[in-house]
């Protein structure tokens, strides 16, 4: 497989996913603030804290408001990370390599920008949860096509490292954002309130069913767990890690690699380590310290992954 073609499946994957995490975020945000007082928590602002443009978005928007933040998140032409912009980087991807998708697919994904496009003057005025809920549909049949008009060979498992790096950075953003910042007070902690908000964040990776399955209670400790270390839950870090670390030995098989790249070799360093951690020593350690290295751990899978896969063959 060409380097190029390689490269642009991977960023087409990567985007889409990144738009639908944004949409999730919203929806369950626009959700939160309709069950509690507007004066318990500012919900607005942690979202714009997740992206990590905090400086960005307050020398445009200033305030962290309802609007400001779907503009930013959703619509904004100029955000480089907006769903908008997102999607349409996907769609220009996938346009490059139509030879290596199916039409179904494109045509799929194609759908899912230009609904998100139309949609735009309307939400600006009025977010509804109910039209974020829909980018989620759109995103989760796009996905579903994907992986049922796709052979599963090398051009799949570079669609699939980038979801996957994608989704596994994105829900440690959203738990890191939540343990510092959505709770407003100390006393609140095991309240009704608290509850609600650690629902929201499980509805967020749609995973509340599936720890309420398991669980009983609200349980920082059985949450926390539940997001990095649940074996089987898709969207769980793990589980990312874990799926990364498997099309990567399928992409070096079918490369007929004589020794692993570096990509390979620290994602299955990360999947190691969180394999022999458990949560006590994650909420001990510091949830802020053990997520800011998982993100850099992420990053330099990303970055290897260049230059074993895209940059140096390009240039050879």
């Amino acid at each position: 497989m060409l380097s190029r073609v390689a490269e642009s499946i991977y960023w087409m994957s990567r985007q889409a996913e990144r738009a639908e995490n944004l949409a999730r975020f919203i929806e369950v945000t626009l959700h939160m603030t309709l069950d509690q007082p507007e004066y318990l928590v500012d919900p607005w602002k942690p979202l714009v804290q997740v992206t990590g443009d905090n400086e960005w978005f307050k020398a445009k928007y200033g305030t962290a408001t309802c609007q400001n933040v779907v503009q930013f998140l959703a619509f904004d032409r100029e955000y480089h990370s907006s769903m908008l912009t997102c999607l349409r980087a996907s769609r220009e991807n996938a346009r490059s390599v139509r030879e290596a998708l199916s039409t179904e697919a494109f045509e799929e994904l194609n759908d899912f920008y230009h609904f998100v496009r139309d949609s735009s003057p309307a939400q600006l005025t009025d977010p509804t949860a109910e039209f974020f809920e829909q980018v989620r549909d759109h995103a989760l049949m796009w996905t579903g096509v994907l992986d049922n008009t796709m052979p599963h060979n090398t051009a799949w498992h570079f669609l699939n490292v980038g979801r996957l790096l994608e989704r596994a950075d994105k829900t440690s953003r959203i738990l890191d954002v939540k343990y510092f910042n959505l709770l407003p007070r100390v006393e609140d902690v095991g309240t009704a309130v608290d509850d609600l908000q650690w629902s929201t964040l499980l509805l967020a990776i749609s995973g509340f069913e599936a720890y309420r399955r398991e669980h009983q209670l609200m349980d920082i400790e059985k949450i926390v767990a539940f997001f990095l270390f649940h074996r089987t839950f898709p969207r769980s870090i793990y589980s990312c890690v874990a799926g990364v670390d498997r099309s990567l030995r399928e992409i070096e098989s079918e490369s007929d690699s004589e020794l692993p790249g570096q990509a390979r070799q620290r994602i299955a360093a990360l999947r190691h380590r969180l394999e022999n951690t458990n949560v006590k020593e994650v909420i001990a350690g510091g949830m802020h310290q053990f997520v800011d290295r998982l993100q850099i751990e992420l990053n330099a899978v990303g970055d290897s992954l260049g230059q074993d896969y895209f940059y140096a063959t390009q240039s050879a």
